[in-house]
């Protein structure tokens, strides 16, 4: 399983996605979670404005992601 780094407190689901190379554009994001592609925690979200934490996972086409929090 990949992971992402954040720097704040929450990365928007849209964001995490370019961040980890899933899509190429923020527009490419919002289709495929408003088309119910997407899911959080193991739940479908199509919210691309949809807040990730430390430790929440995401996934899209067959890979998953994990968010972690910055080592402060």
């Amino acid at each position: 399983m990949q992971s992402i780094q954040i720097r704040d407190e929450f990365i928007k689901l849209g964001q995490a996605m370019k961040l980890a190379g899933m899509v190429e554009e923020g527009v490419d994001a919002k289709l495929v979670i408003q088309n119910g592609e997407v899911k959080v925690n193991g739940e479908v979200d199509t919210r691309r404005g949809k807040k990730l934490y430390d430790g929440d996972v995401f996934e899209y086409d067959g890979k998953q992601v994990k968010v972690t929090g910055s080592c402060m």
